[in-house]
């Protein structure tokens, strides 16, 4: 199980470092194409319809074809580079507070650290620290995603350099807010979910079928992926759109660009301009994406825990051989 339990073999702060950081790099190598059409869609002003002939993008399948055709199968890894440095940072900052987080809560109160509650608490507070640690990263990413052709940014050094000259070092930070607000939850909701659904599995499941923990590990992962994104995805598009803030003129071959002020303002214009629907854009490839990162992220996670904790048992057993 993820987080502190008493009653078993725990992991160090190093090793669920160690797993977290394994974890996010492994599982951003396989679902970033469906990260790059989720912002696509999210960052669209137009209807994702065909209906809509100013719209550049109509449904996943099209964009796949559409984004191949225009600028190539690398397009699919554009912004790769930082959105590692966002996973592989992000999963070590996050599993290693939530394994201390759930740990203190045990020591310190009289609640179970296995309880869904203190793993939502828990889940919530890893999530905001990581995503403060890892924000300029993500800035960094979501622009590479959006950039079309021609580029506006060669390389990573080159953005970092270019964006702190012309727009300062705030601009590393924008859509923090809508991120913070929406990541408590939904992490938070994420252990939480993903808690439930192992307890209901092994009391579903009989004993002698309880092998497969690896899969159980990756199907409740993507029921709580689901599930937490479908309840907090708003926020995901109001940040997505805060953070190409200053970057309008790269959008201009995708079709039309907004300005916003700060949060509330993105909403009212989103609310005004694209209606209810506006805040649920790229949905259908965001809930895929969550489905199969969240599900991989646990499984990795649980994976490279279990093989860190039978390396450690093997080392010792042969030095008490030896």
């Amino acid at each position: 199980m993820v987080g502190y339990d008493p009653e078993a073999k725990c992991v160090s702060s190093v090793e669920a470092a160690a797993a977290g950081s394994a974890s996010g790099f492994v599982t951003r190598v396989l679902i970033s194409p469906l990260d790059v059409i989720k912002i696509r869609f999210q960052l669209q002003i137009e209807q994702l319809s065909s209906r809509n002939p100013g719209a550049k993008y109509h449904s996943i399948l099209q964009a796949v074809q559409r984004i191949f055709q225009e600028e190539g199968l690398l397009a699919f890894w554009k912004g790769h580079v930082p959105a590692q440095f966002l996973s592989v940072g992000y999963g070590a900052v996050q599993f290693t507070a939530f394994e201390s987080l759930t740990k203190l809560v045990h020591n310190i109160t009289s609640y179970d650290a296995r309880d869904s509650c203190v793993h939502f608490l828990c889940g919530g507070l890893a999530a905001c620290t990581a995503t403060v640690a890892v924000q300029p990263v993500d800035t960094l990413r979501t622009r590479f995603a959006a950039q079309g052709e021609p580029k506006i940014y060669r390389n990573l050094r080159h953005a970092v350099v270019m964006m702190y000259q012309t727009e300062g070092p705030r601009a590393f930070y924008r859509g923090l807010s809508p991120t913070i607000v929406a990541i408590f939850p939904y992490a938070g909701l994420q252990f939480s979910f993903y808690n439930i659904l192992q307890q209901f599995s092994e009391w579903v499941i009989p004993a002698e079928g309880k092998k497969g923990g690896n899969v159980k590990s990756l199907v409740c992962g993507s029921c709580a992926g689901i599930i937490s994104k479908t309840l907090t995805y708003p926020f995901d598009v109001f940040k997505k759109r805060l953070q190409v803030g200053g970057f309008e003129h790269a959008r201009a071959a995708f079709g039309q660009v907004r300005m916003y002020r700060g949060l509330l303002d993105c909403i009212r214009q989103i609310m005004r301009e694209e209606g209810p629907g506006g805040f649920f854009k790229g949905l259908s490839p965001s809930l895929l994406k969550a489905a199969v990162s969240t599900g991989l992220v646990f499984f990795w996670y649980e994976l490279f825990c279990s093989l860190l904790r039978s390396l450690k048992s093997t080392d010792s057993t042969m030095r008490k051989e030896g």
